[in-house]
């Protein structure tokens, strides 16, 4: 399945939260017995959102993006206020729908490039309707 927008938020910086903020490093080999933990705060909107006002969240669904870390069903945080740029991961409209895909400009040519071999590139061609909606800045999905 092709991956696409399922539905689209804005944050609820209202809601902002501190949470608890480890200043160690945390090994995926095995852990150093005798490192020292201070704790701080972490504000996720902070750490997330660069620019608020032009920041959503979106949820997709599909599997064409699996090879860039984003599964069926992820949150992305996309920023309207970026400018795209060569090899970026955009929420794209295309004909009509939002869908995630790498962009490819080069030559004046842009293509949209899915991250699984069993979907091909999307070329735009001169006829079709297309605007790049937003940048995505990060992923959020469940282990």
């Amino acid at each position: 399945m092709i991956t696409k927008v399922k539905t689209v938020q804005t944050p609820d910086l209202s809601a902002m939260r501190d949470y608890a903020l480890l200043e160690a490093t945390v090994p995926a080999g095995f852990p150093s017995p005798a490192a020292d933990y201070e704790q701080d705060q972490l504000d996720l909107n902070k750490h997330l959102v660069g620019n608020p006002v032009a920041t959503f969240f979106v949820r997709v669904t599909g599997d064409s993006m699996i090879g860039a870390g984003i599964h069926h069903g992820d949150l992305l945080v996309v920023d309207r206020s970026l400018e795209p740029r060569d090899k970026n991961v955009v929420i794209a409209v295309l004909n009509g729908e939002l869908t995630v895909k790498r962009i490819r400009m080069n030559n004046k040519k842009i293509a949209l490039m899915p991250e699984n071999p069993n979907y091909s590139p999307q070329e735009v061609a001169a006829d079709t309707t297309f605007e790049v909606w937003g940048v995505v800045t990060s992923v959020i999905h469940k282990l």
